[in-house]
């Protein structure tokens, strides 16, 4: 039998045509929950990853080593969107097919750092609007220039005009936007028609598992010198009651639960504390 946690790491899997926050909502009426979150909004039209979690575990995805991410996606060659994806497919051109190895060499050049703009309809912020809210009330919309890394780009199938490619990227990414720079270097218009997040770091879809967090945050370990009830209490420590004393965050473990506390300026600072890690994943039997 399965025993039920009120604070849970997991990955859930989120359908196509179906928003990130609407997904929640199920999620949350199926687990009988009220505190839950999600890390990395997933569009509309996109499936896929996506890290959840209940209770005090919210707080934890900040901490998460979520980077990289691997995505699947397929690009329409000769479609033109304002969206960059197939929910506003506004032109279709007849265009003569590319043989294998021209789209492979141009996937390759994308590998490394990438500067380009994220998409128009995107959840980017703006004095404070969101771009995507900005373009439906025909307002301008300005976008900087972001900077991600690509450390693996490569061809699964090509049956003119779609290509399906699979893109490892760094936190951050736009998978649209690099859909419609491969189009343009083919000198075509492009639109993506599926989107899927395969794993974003070390977290990948394993049917709900509740997870122990401690394997996936992103920070060094620390020991606690002194009593460590002080930190169970939620008491002021000292920085020379830690091993490490060098300014970081860091993950200190007790006994029956964890903490997270950032050393800086001699001072001891809880980021997170008193949540139990005992029994959080489920054990069948």
């Amino acid at each position: 039998m399965q025993k039920q946690h009120i604070d849970r790491l997991f990955v859930a899997y989120k359908p196509e045509n179906i928003g990130s926050n609407k997904f929640l909502g199920q999620i949350k009426r199926k687990y009988k929950v009220k505190k839950a979150g999600f890390s990395g909004t997933l569009d509309p039209f996109a499936k896929g990853v996506l890290i959840m979690a209940f209770g005090k575990y919210t707080k934890l995805f900040r901490f998460l080593k979520k980077a990289p991410k691997t995505y699947r996606a397929t690009l329409w060659l000769g479609a033109y969107s304002p969206t960059l994806d197939n929910e506003r497919i506004e032109e279709v051109s007849m265009i003569k097919p590319f043989t294998e190895e021209e789209i492979r060499s141009v996937l390759a050049s994308f590998q490394g750092v990438l500067e380009y703009l994220p998409p128009k309809y995107s959840a980017k912020k703006i004095a404070g609007k969101r771009a995507y809210e900005m373009m439906r009330n025909n307002e301008d919309v300005e976008l900087k220039t972001i900077t991600s890394t690509i450390y693996d780009i490569h061809l699964l199938h090509y049956r003119h005009p779609f290509v399906t490619f699979e893109v490892t990227i760094s936190e951050g990414g736009y998978i649209r936007s690099i859909g419609a720079l491969i189009a343009e270097k083919l000198g075509v218009a492009g639109a993506l028609t599926m989107l899927e997040r395969l794993r974003e770091g070390a977290f990948v879809y394993q049917d709900e598992k509740a997870l122990d967090p401690l394997p996936y945050l992103d920070m060094e370990e620390n020991i606690y010198l002194g009593d460590p009830n002080d930190i169970k209490l939620g008491k002021k420590l000292s920085v020379q009651d830690f091993q490490k004393q060098k300014e970081a965050i860091y993950l200190v473990k007790l006994d029956t639960m964890f903490a997270i506390i950032e050393i800086r300026d001699d001072l001891v600072k809880y980021l997170l504390n008193g949540v139990n890690y005992a029994d959080t994943v489920e054990k069948s039997g």
